[in-house]
């Protein structure tokens, strides 16, 4: 009966939180995603709510089946990857991407030899990647300054004073405070039609196997890399025994699912995953789970109203939205750039794999996120090969 009881009011909190955090930190670089592969507004808005769906719904069920906290989100590393990408292939093909990631989640979470093999991809590697998608989009932030330096220079301060005072709440203030000034400015607004609730527009899928290469491959090794592992890493911590295999099994399915309506992926949560495992959520770790439950219920929500909050994006200036994605990237692109440089023995193969994907090169059709992975892994081969000789 003890499970039945109404939480304490730092669980509804912590999971407020989180939903703040996750959501208002990176929703920008969500819509870029969209708009970057070709996406309506009215597909953006069926992205965003399907993409909040898949975090609400399995999340909830999962924490109450497993009676562990079990914070999902979208994958932040893959929607810049989707961002960054030129190759212009289309929503359709961009979609059919997704599922493809999302099957490959499942079959890693379904087949332990190869969630031991993924386990194995080189952590610089991976982090070297990630930070050669992450740092066009922080470059871009300063490129604001000589149109807009009064809005750029007043959001890098807000992000740094609250990144001292109140680390979790940076990026919530910084959103607040660009929606204050563009709304003096008298350029906040919704896109015409966009609704009060949120929808799911399915999509026919279209598969390529550049897509594949590009897009699907280098997506689900981000997500796993940088979002599946890491968000497992905290649960342990937090003194938790996640069942791996099954997590990353359920939120793979979730993603392959939803891909149809546009969720490009969806994962477990690392940072605000935080919010919600530790001891301020909840002084019983055997009742924390509810703070999960709780999460799910927020995102359920965000989902109903998924239009008019995508919405604000959508129709927001182009500067604004750079700032915005350039700030909330520049903790995950610190974190990459630790990680790729971790292993001294590896450090090269690292920086190569860095250069080629932040180059944007394309090759053949395929983007720069493959071909960087590629440069990496043969680096690494010729160095482990000539060495053993």
């Amino acid at each position: 009966m003890s499970s039945l009881r109404l939480p304490p009011p730092a669980s509804f909190s912590a999971a407020a939180v989180a939903t703040i955090v996750g959501f208002g930190g990176t929703v920008a670089l969500v819509v870029q995603a969209g708009q970057a592969m070709g996406a309506s507004p009215e597909q953006i808005v069926s992205m965003v709510t399907a993409l909040c769906l898949g975090i609400a719904v399995p999340g909830a069920l999962l924490s109450w089946r497993l009676k562990t906290p079990v914070i999902l989100a979208w994958s932040t590393p893959g929607a810049a990857l989707l961002a960054a990408s030129t190759l212009s292939l289309g929503w359709s093909t961009a979609v059919g991407a997704f599922v493809l990631a999302g099957v490959m989640m499942t079959l890693t979470g379904l087949v332990p030899a190869l969630g031991r093999l993924a386990e194995r991809i080189p952590a610089t590697v991976a982090s070297a990647m990630l930070a050669g998608v992450l740092l066009p989009f922080c470059l871009k932030l300063f490129l604001v300054f000589p149109s807009d330096l009064a809005l750029a220079g007043g959001l890098l301060l807000v992000f740094l004073i609250m990144r001292r005072l109140a680390p979790a709440w940076a990026l919530p203030a910084v959103l607040a405070a660009a929606f204050a000034v563009l709304a003096w400015r008298g350029q906040l607004g919704l896109p015409q039609g966009s609704g009060l609730f949120g929808s799911l527009l399915p999509v026919q899928l279209a598969f390529d196997w550049k897509a594949a290469v590009s897009l699907a491959l280098p997506l689900y090794l981000v997500t796993l890399a940088s979002q599946n592992l890491p968000g497992l890493v905290v649960l342990r911590a937090a003194g938790y025994a996640p069942p791996a295999g099954k997590l990353i099994f359920w939120t793979g399915l979730a993603s392959a699912l939803l891909a149809p309506f546009g969720a490009h992926g969806v994962n477990l949560a690392a940072l605000v995953a935080a919010i919600g495992a530790g001891p301020e959520a909840h002084p019983d770790p055997a009742q924390r789970w509810a703070v999960g439950v709780l999460y799910g219920l927020f995102y359920l929500g965000v989902a109903l109203f998924a239009a008019p909050l995508a919405g604000l994006f959508i129709a927001m200036p182009t500067a604004a939205l750079a700032l915005l994605t350039g700030l909330a990237l520049i903790a995950p692109l610190t974190g990459s750039l630790s990680g790729m440089m971790s292993a001294a023995e590896d450090r090269e193969a690292a920086v190569l794999t860095f250069a080629a994907t932040a180059s944007g090169m394309a090759l053949f059709g395929v983007g720069s996120a493959f071909w960087g992975l590629a440069v990496g892994f043969i680096a690494l081969a010729a160095r482990r090969w000539i060495g053993a000789r």
